[in-house]
């Protein structure tokens, strides 16, 4: 992490512990998942977590997102879902609820590496503590839960959107972010500007539709 991230992340620690949220969470751990559209493919280098108490959590995810692959160029990329899953994560657990996710990732596509902070504001933490009924389509029960997942939608040209959501409810639409580039390219410059290759079949899509930017 360079100096100036580093300096943000020293500032919001000290500001976070001077306002210590001691609320304890409802539920046991909260997630924090990625996805990416069709063959859009990235590589999260680091989302790091700074919760609600100023605890910092390095690496709490990282890794590939979800996405999916079809063969014979039968995906579609172009778009946001019209619902949102969870993505491919981990629980954060010991955190309280969140305060911001540091983001770091290629988008492999392109390539190009991205930067961005997601602030989680007090609303959106509401939401994570409320109790709420919720109706499974899946076997036509009702069940009492929380919005305890955080999910995380990565796009081509530095684009995200951020949603809060839990089992059986619909999503809700936190936040849309434009990241930065980071110019120091992939894994912080220690790569010699050398990027991870795309599958096989990601390739093949790009090769022949490209990358549809406009969709986002």
């Amino acid at each position: 992490m360079n100096k100036f991230i580093h300096i943000i992340f020293t500032a919001l620690l000290i500001s976070s512990c001077a306002s210590v949220n001691s609320e304890p969470l409802p539920y046991k751990s909260w997630h924090l998942g990625f996805s990416t559209p069709d063959y859009m493919e990235v590589w999260i280098e680091t989302a790091d977590v700074i919760d609600v108490q100023g605890q910092v959590f390095r690496r709490a995810m990282s890794g590939v997102a979800s996405l999916q692959t079809p063969p014979n160029n039968s995906g579609d990329p172009h778009g946001w879902p019209k619902r949102i899953g969870i993505g491919s994560g981990k629980y954060v657990t010991g955190a309280h609820l969140p305060k911001k996710i540091f983001v770091r990732w290629q988008s492999l596509v392109e390539p190009q590496t991205y930067i961005m902070e997601i602030d989680i504001s007090e609303s959106t933490r509401e939401l994570m503590r409320k109790e709420e009924k919720a109706f499974c389509a899946a076997d036509g029960k009702w069940i009492t839960g929380y919005r305890q997942s955080i999910a995380v939608r990565l796009v081509p040209g530095g684009i995200a959107k951020i949603w809060v959501g839990g089992p059986c409810m619909t999503p809700i639409e936190i936040a849309r972010i434009k990241a930065e580039v980071d110019p120091r390219g992939p894994y912080e410059g220690q790569s010699d500007g050398q990027y991870d290759s795309l599958s096989d079949v990601s390739k093949a899509y790009i090769d022949k539709f490209g990358v549809p930017y406009g969709s986002w």
